[in-house]
């Protein structure tokens, strides 16, 4: 095999999700079949290296210096909404629910991984939440161990700095029959249950 297409299959070994095998199949599409295809992809890359950043306020992705989100003065800046992703933020502005501001981390606590509150920037997070507007933090990470554990960890830190901080409610989906939903999630749910 040539060193540019060993190069190629590595490359895209990188993306989550993507073994050898998926790679090498990736890589002998773009080559074979679709050339203008991999042309643009790397187009694409080169240029999104080159423009896209971190916002100054909220750490998602944008152009600008500034988010549009953040930038928009319409949006409820008492209210910052904490999430893992962009993708995160992306859900939760779908849902058309929420009208407050962002931070995004960019990751999760992971210790088995080597992250922790320094390479999630928290330091940042405490300075964003602390500006004398933010008056409540939504706590909005993945319901996974490691989303708990951001969770737990950031809700500790803003509430020793007199934060009030709340967690998104989690249970059965709207429209979900309970036979369909598995058990942790309804045991949560009865745990969280509310009166009515």
């Amino acid at each position: 095999m040539s060193m540019p297409l060993d190069s190629l299959i590595a490359a895209l070994r990188a993306l989550p999700g993507v073994g050898p095998k998926s790679a090498q199949r990736m890589a002998y599409h773009l080559l074979q079949r679709d050339r203008g295809g991999a042309q643009r992809l790397a187009q694409a890359l080169a240029d999104a290296l080159l423009k896209v950043r971190h916002c100054r306020r909220c750490n998602t992705f944008t152009e600008e210096d500034v988010c549009a989100l953040c930038a928009n003065p319409r949006r409820d800046a008492t209210q910052l909404c904490v999430v893992e992703m962009p993708s995160d933020l992306s859900i939760m502005e779908q849902t058309q629910s929420y009208t407050g501001l962002y931070y995004v981390l960019m990751g999760r606590v992971s210790p088995l991984d080597g992250i922790g509150a320094r390479e999630l920037g928290f330091d940042k997070l405490l300075a964003r939440a602390t500006d004398d507007v933010v008056s409540e933090v939504i706590l909005a990470t993945n319901f996974t161990n490691e989303g708990e554990a951001t969770a737990h960890y950031v809700g500790e830190m803003l509430r020793a700095r007199g934060l009030k901080v709340s967690r998104i409610a989690r249970g059965v989906p709207v429209g979900g029959e309970l036979e369909h939903v598995d058990l942790g999630t309804i045991a949560q749910a009865m745990v969280e249950r509310r009166g009515l």
